[in-house]
């Protein structure tokens, strides 16, 4: 059985990060709510108590009992978790006269604190918290120091229970990787969660699931969910079929070129143009929220009358990944956005979901990708949402703006690829703007749409910095815009990072 992290995530914006740098470390975790700790699961290695956004005083603030947990298993607090570990035993945790945030250093690391082996003194240390633990309880004691903060790191006596007031999983603490590995030496970690070890579980895991059943998988030419599909494959073979719909929001041509990057993967493909289906039901609907909720359903809607044409549908599949999880529904009940390929299905469709990459980042489906053998031009295609050019096309759709949008985009692409850029950028893509700018074109005025250039750089989606292009390859892609997608005269690149922003507009 694959032994596992719990971490009780706590509303943090950065719980997702500790998860990613645990697998990093060939060990598998899985981020659960702060009240939801699953008892009675004996591969449970240690637990992570995660950030908040709350002070342990606030009267609303998360307060899960843990006495069933302490003691029972390595227990690792970070910031509110390393707090409210020392405010439940009867310490003090009080507001700093100072907000500390940013850079510290470690100073008085306590001599053979396993915690912190391999770990010196002026270690770079990441700070962020209003609060800070004023008084320890009797049975705990001190094992790092800031020039601030003196409990930055403590130990309960008798338990294998730490806790840090910085944090490990940010890339500004230096050392957080080898504190995280420490702790998972602390844990007694195997170590053995690896892409391969991904695939072989998942895949059992899989057949005993479905078993003999049939699944329909939709398939949207992205990396997600073309993993999905040949995971599936593997495990139930010819009892799969892919559907690729066609909202009429893909980028250019690529409902024909998806088509044919599918033929190399052995798959039972079956391509729907719905295209006038979308666009109807898209019909002066301006609310980025509604539009993704129609698209959503349009494509529930697709797959339910694809599948009663098909004899014994039992599953359907979808290529959800984990940033899509965490978005839909936060820690503390705020929706960000809703993604159609989340949250179930309707009961009509009678059909049971299997999602086998729901706990996975982006970055670790690729490798998945590329361990099962899949090429890597279809590995590397950047993401596209689900919704298509639904959400980048800000108010009404209607035809004409989709082909502004898409011959706009098919131009960026295009050149991001032609200047060896596109490898270097996440995520990229045109957006078009529900205003129009006066400009002026072969000694005409004229008053016409704008397009503003989206790239990002990432690693699992989370979190995203603006793509710092030369303003000599923008400049060139700005003038091919405006002179051959008829429609446009203004150009504008965005340069904003997530948070506070998200990649996608809408």
């Amino acid at each position: 059985m694959q032994e596992k992290i719990i971490i009780l995530d706590f509303g943090s914006q950065t719980t997702q990060l500790i998860g990613r740098r645990v697998r990093e470390l060939n060990t598998y975790c899985e981020i659960v709510p702060y009240n939801k700790f699953p008892f009675g699961d004996e591969t449970i290695k240690g637990v992570i108590l995660s950030g908040s956004p709350f002070s342990v005083n606030d009267a609303d603030s998360f307060k899960p009992d843990l006495s069933e947990i302490r003691g029972k298993y390595p227990i690792l607090g970070i910031c509110y978790g390393a707090q409210y570990l020392a405010y439940i035993s009867g310490g003090k945790v009080e507001k700093s006269d100072s907000r500390e945030y940013g850079r510290a250093h470690l100073t008085q690391i306590k001599q053979g604190a396993p915690l912190f082996d391999g770990i010196s003194e002026g270690s770079q240390v990441w700070m962020s918290h209003g609060d800070s633990i004023t008084v320890l309880p009797e049975s705990f004691e001190v094992v790092a120091s800031t020039e601030d903060v003196e409990a930055a790191a403590y130990k309960i006596k008798g338990e294998e229970t730490w806790a840090v007031q910085f944090h490990p999983e940010v890339y500004h603490t230096t050392d957080g990787t080898r504190l995280l590995s420490n702790f998972l030496n602390i844990c007694h970690s195997k170590r053995g969660w690896s892409p391969a070890s991904f695939i072989d579980s998942t895949v059992e895991e899989l057949k005993s699931q479905i078993g003999d059943d049939k699944v329909i998988l939709a398939l949207s030419g992205g990396v997600d969910s073309s993993v999905t599909a040949v995971l599936l494959h593997r495990a139930i073979g010819k009892n799969l079929t892919c559907v690729f719909v066609n909202h009429g929001l893909l980028r250019k041509n690529e409902f024909e070129n998806v088509l044919k990057d599918y033929e190399h993967l052995g798959l039972n493909v079956i391509g729907v143009d719905a295209k006038d289906r979308f666009y109807k039901a898209l019909t002066g609907e301006t609310d980025p929220e509604r539009k993704r909720k129609i698209i959503g359903k349009g494509f529930i809607e697709v797959f339910d009358e694809e599948a009663h044409k098909l004899k014994d549908i039992k599953w359907l599949g979808q290529g959800t990944i984990y940033p899509d999880v965490i978005e839909s529904l936060s820690i503390t009940g705020t929706v960000i956005k809703s993604h159609h390929n989340v949250g179930g299905l309707p009961e009509k469709m009678h059909l049971k979901l299997v999602e086998p990459l729901r706990l996975l980042f982006k970055d670790e489906v690729r490798r998945v990708g590329l361990e099962l053998g899949m090429k890597e031009t279809l590995i590397k295609r950047q993401p596209f949402p689900g919704p298509g050019l639904g959400i980048r096309i800000l108010g009404d759709i209607t035809p004409e703006k989709v082909e502004i949008v898409q011959n706009a985009d098919d131009i960026f692409i295009r050149m991001l690829r032609q200047y060896e850029l596109y490898d270097k950028v996440w995520q990229a893509g045109a957006i078009l703007l529900p205003i129009r700018s006066v400009g002026v074109m072969g000694d005409e005025r004229t008053y016409e749409s704008t397009i503003a250039l989206r790239a990002v750089t990432s690693t699992d989606g989370m979190t995203a910095d603006w793509a710092h292009l030369p303003y000599e390859f923008l400049a060139k892609v700005s003038n091919e815009i405006i002179n051959k997608v008829q429609g446009v005269n203004r150009v504008v690149y965005d340069i904003s990072s997530k948070p506070p922003a998200t990649i996608e507009w809408e």
